[in-house]
């Protein structure tokens, strides 16, 4: 008698990643198995206000425009962070500090602010600020801490934080003030690119990100097509930034999914490895017809 061969579960179906509300409940459950529920009011308060921004609310602020660095990769992004926070604290005896995990938190939630434009900005979309995105979230964050009460000491923190998100960015030079601050701030550069990368729709997804890209005058890249052959490279890159740069903090996924879903596997590395498969099929069979083949629940116009 044959043995029935079981089912694999894919990532997209752990949670409903589309969903900011029910992955930010997940992140909760991630953050009170280890710390006090009350640290986390000021993550709720912030995700609030993330909420407002990017959907225009936010005094002196318009609405996120950019349709790849919009709320959901922010969402993936911080739920991303969470696990590996967990698995981390799952594997030490000593677990990451309670402040400096809320401070990730909330760093990651705002990560990616310098996209947001002002009430007078009116011309073009946030994207013309590609190049200099990480800087302007730093100088947002910078004023979100002070008109919430958050002390210079917690800044400089996330400052260094979401300065790990900068992909050009040389990691050894930032000045963190200690072990534990520098560890988070490689799990948000990891969780920027891990979050993103693993997404179900990621490929549908890298048309807007040529846009954004060509509106932000980031050279290298001449269509469509062209962004997603370079993107090959790009995924052989970030094996290498992930093992080297980031210290390889993503291992801490695989610890995340053994204990929360009893899967003994890292379901980020499946998802992108999935995705680049998928995309190297798409490129190697007429890939003039890429669109075609892109066929997720994202409408591109």
């Amino acid at each position: 008698m044959k043995t029935k061969r079981k089912r694999k579960v894919q990532f997209a179906e752990l949670l409903d990643m589309d969903n900011p509300a029910v992955v930010f409940e997940e992140v909760k459950y991630n953050f009170i198995n280890h710390y006090p529920v009350e640290e986390f009011l000021i993550v709720r308060k912030t995700f609030k206000d993330f909420n407002d921004l990017y959907d225009g609310k936010y005094p002196g602020y318009c609405a996120c425009n950019t349709k790849y660095h919009d709320k959901i990769h922010t969402t993936d992004a911080l739920l991303t962070i969470s696990r590996l926070i967990d698995g981390y604290n799952l594997s030490n005896t000593n677990k990451l500090p309670t402040d400096k995990v809320v401070i990730a938190l909330i760093s990651t939630i705002l990560h990616d602010t310098g996209y947001i434009q002002n009430k007078r900005d009116t011309k073009g979309t946030g994207a013309k600020y590609t190049l200099n995105h990480v800087e302007r979230s730093v100088e947002f964050l910078k004023k979100y801490f002070k008109r919430n009460g958050l002390s210079k000491k917690d800044f400089i923190s996330g400052m260094n934080m979401i300065r790990c998100t900068g992909l050009f960015t040389n990691l050894s030079n930032i000045p963190f003030t200690g072990k534990e601050e520098k560890t988070l701030g490689l799990m948000l550069g990891t969780s920027d690119l891990l979050g993103q990368m693993a997404s179900r729709t990621y490929l549908e997804r890298l048309i807007y990100l040529y846009r954004e890209f060509k509106e932000g005058h980031v050279k290298g890249y001449t269509s469509e097509l062209n962004l997603l052959k370079k993107t090959l490279s790009f995924y052989d890159s970030i094996k290498i930034r992930l093992k080297t740069d980031l210290e390889s903090v993503n291992k801490y996924a695989r610890i995340h999914f053994k204990e929360r879903y009893g899967i003994n596997k890292d379901m980020y590395e499946e998802s992108i490895t999935d995705q680049i498969r998928y995309l190297k099929y798409i490129l190697k069979r007429r890939p003039e017809t890429y669109r075609s083949k892109l066929k997720r629940k994202i409408v591109i116009h």
